[in-house]
């Protein structure tokens, strides 16, 4: 039984399974930037794209690939049509648009009818997403692709143990800009910063490691190492998440806590990371002190790289470990600051930041773990949901928050936790506060 410092505060409860599922593996969900869909990635060479309305089928999604296709993303701020980007095992990524009419599109997911057959689930072809391009320059499968906030870049890394960068210039006309090689193993993951062209890959090589581009140039800006085996997924902090909640709470916060919200200002969003040494991660920039010598411009070039595009990244806290096996997957929610992740064991795992309570240990007994030479910071995550066996005996290989879009919301901006697994099921998931594990 659950002891009551044990005790977890919410509970998470299964709201819908897409249907129909897919009869092969699905590896990643990608939820729209602005619609009521999501796009799942599946072993079977397709594309599936659901309605988070009526949680049913509107689209499969095949054609342009000859394997697996291992991850799906979606370019942000498109207007008149939607563009994905799916990466394969066969070593390419595609380029899929579908115009988008006015609007009528979102009318088409608001309007569908909850168990419709699945032919009438498809009234839209499939064809309706064109597919425009194909990018080859990968020697081996892709693991992972990220459009960047502005849309302008695509990343994409490999078992080739790669990240490369493209430029969309025009529509279906991309240009390779960087051929990054700083990894010893397979890439499994990128990610993009919210604020700024900064991207994170995270490697079968144990180590997380970051890139901006300086003098036209793509370079490492970073190299964070911690974990002892190899990380899985990396994701950023949203953007104007780090303090959000605290910022509230500003009358009668200590000095502590106070300089503490001002740190996270400065250093902008966080970066978080699992492993498959079951834990998950919180990273944090330093913020570089104002150097008054540094603006001074003598309007003569420099052909060498100055050191003060480096940036010193280090572990802010240790989630309490409550997986047995590899993670494979986390998403930071960009409403509320909390993290939710999944793996090989079948669990799915929430987490919530508070305020540190100095005289006690977090949840599950282990003080938060920080960088040694570093104050402990006054923050520390607690675990407040966990479900066990959420795909039966399946491993989930991919977990992330979307906007809740069927008629049973209850709030504007309410989540759900979508999880994807070996079944070829994506199951959705609402999070709510749990009464009876409080009593």
């Amino acid at each position: 039984m659950t002891s009551p410092t044990n005790a977890r505060t919410h509970k998470l409860s299964p709201l819908a399974t897409l249907t129909p599922p897919s009869i092969s593996r699905t590896w990643q969900s990608a939820p729209h930037p602005s619609l009521p869909i999501v796009a799942t990635a599946c072993s079977d060479r397709s594309v599936r794209v659901y309605s988070l309305t009526s949680f049913t089928l509107l689209h499969s999604v095949t054609g342009g690939h000859k394997r697996s296709v291992r991850s799906v993303s979606w370019k942000p701020g498109t207007k008149g049509q939607s563009v994905l980007a799916t990466g394969s095992f066969d070593s390419s990524a595609g380029i899929w648009r579908r115009e988008e009419q006015g609007g009528a599109l979102e009318n088409d997911f608001t309007n569908r009818r909850v168990g419709a057959e699945e032919d009438e689930a498809q009234d839209d072809d499939a064809d309706d997403y064109q597919f425009s391009c194909i990018l080859d320059g990968h020697e081996s499968e892709i693991k992972c692709l990220s459009w960047s906030p502005s849309g302008q870049y695509l990343a994409t890394c490999s078992r080739d143990k790669s990240v490369w960068i493209w430029e969309e210039l025009e529509d279906d006309n991309f240009e390779t800009v960087a051929v990054l090689q700083e990894h010893d193993g397979d890439v499994k993951c990128v990610a993009w910063h919210p604020e700024e062209d900064l991207l994170v890959s995270a490697s079968y090589d144990d180590t997380v490691r970051l890139y901006k581009e300086d003098a036209d140039d793509w370079v490492q800006v970073a190299l964070i190492e911690g974990h002892s085996k190899t990380v899985w997924w990396a994701e950023f902090e949203a953007s104007g998440m780090s303090g959000k909640d605290f910022r509230r709470e500003k009358e009668g916060l200590s000095e502590e806590q106070m300089k503490h919200i001002d740190g996270l200002e400065r250093s902008g969003p966080r970066l978080t990371t699992c492993s498959d040494d079951c834990t998950v991660r919180i990273w944090r920039r330093k913020a570089k002190e104002r150097d008054e010598h540094a603006s001074s411009n003598t309007g003569v070039p420099s052909i060498i790289r100055s050191a003060a595009i480096d940036e010193d990244w280090y572990q802010e806290a240790i989630l309490p470990q409550v997986h047995e096996r590899a993670i494979y997957a986390l998403s930071w929610s960009r409403t509320t600051g909390m993290i939710v992740s999944a793996g090989s064991d079948g669990k799915i795992i929430v987490y919530k930041e508070r305020w540190r309570r100095h005289a006690e240990k977090d949840v599950d007994g282990d003080q938060m773990d920080v960088d040694g030479d570093r104050a402990p910071s006054p923050t520390e995550w607690v675990v407040v949901a966990e479900l066990f066996s959420a795909h039966d005996v399946f491993e989930i290989n991919h977990v992330c928050w979307a906007a809740r879009a069927d008629k049973g919301k209850r709030v504007d901006g309410e989540e759900v936790v979508l999880s994807t697994g070996d079944d070829g099921e994506v199951k959705v998931w609402t999070l709510d506060e749990d009464v009876v594990g409080q009593a």
